[in-house]
């Protein structure tokens, strides 16, 4: 589905990813980890046309999109949840899940708003409600809505529980379970290792910008050095 290689990148000057390679499978779900400022944040902006690759390839569903524009890589199926959530303040919950809906190459719609009201239940009573007027969790929540109403074929989500309390945290992760169930890719990134084993697939740590470590959840659980070395868990 997603198979990056050679990634580099950075801004100005200043060098940031150097030869990144990162693959997923449809329906793997796959964990970017590392300390603030390892790259992980580049890395996606990368993928999804933010930000310029240096060197090397990014392919996506078999098309080359290696520096393509944004808006171009949505189109393809590239749903993103930034960091920050960055809903509109004047669009009502039930606006921006409209305003974004959309299928592709004539699919079935999996993503109406009124599964999303059935994944996101304070969505739904929050409907008519404004972005200004919800709380930081539900506009992460809406976040993840308004991606999945477009329908993608992978989602990302970076620091997806970054700054919640831990009672909304766990209704973002009991959303993620259930997505990984109904087989959406998802490449998240996010710090809560220990929820993040029984939900990823695979588990890339980033270090400096390279490549340090990648495997599974059971390979990551047996070795808490990594975590301490990586992590700072």
């Amino acid at each position: 589905m997603l198979d990056a290689r050679g990634i580099e990148a950075g801004y100005g000057a200043s060098q940031v990813l150097f030869g990144i390679a990162l693959q997923l499978q449809p329906g793997q779900v796959t964990a970017l980890l590392g300390r603030n400022g390892m790259g992980k944040s580049t890395l996606l902006k990368v993928i999804s046309g933010a930000l310029p690759a240096r060197a090397g390839r990014v392919q996506f569903l078999g098309a080359d999109i290696t520096n393509a524009r944004a808006d171009a890589i949505a189109r393809r199926g590239m749903g993103i949840v930034p960091e920050g959530r960055h809903v509109f303040p004047n669009l009502s919950v039930d606006e921006h899940l409209r305003a974004f809906a959309r299928t592709r190459n004539g699919e079935a719609a999996r993503w109406t708003p009124t599964r999303l009201y059935e994944l996101f239940p304070r969505l739904a009573e929050r409907r008519t409600n404004a972005g200004h007027q919800l709380s930081g969790g539900e506009q992460q929540m809406l976040a993840i809505a308004r991606a999945l109403s477009t329908h993608p074929r992978l989602l990302i989500l970076d620091e997806a529980t970054e700054g919640l309390a831990p009672v909304v945290r766990e209704e973002i992760w009991r959303c993620l379970a259930r997505l990984k169930a109904e087989g959406e890719a998802i490449l998240v990134v996010d710090k809560y290792v220990q929820r993040l084993l029984p939900l990823a697939d695979q588990h890339v740590i980033l270090e400096r910008g390279r490549v340090v470590w990648q495997g599974d959840s059971a390979a990551l659980d047996a070795d808490r050095g990594l975590w301490a070395r990586y992590l700072g868990v």
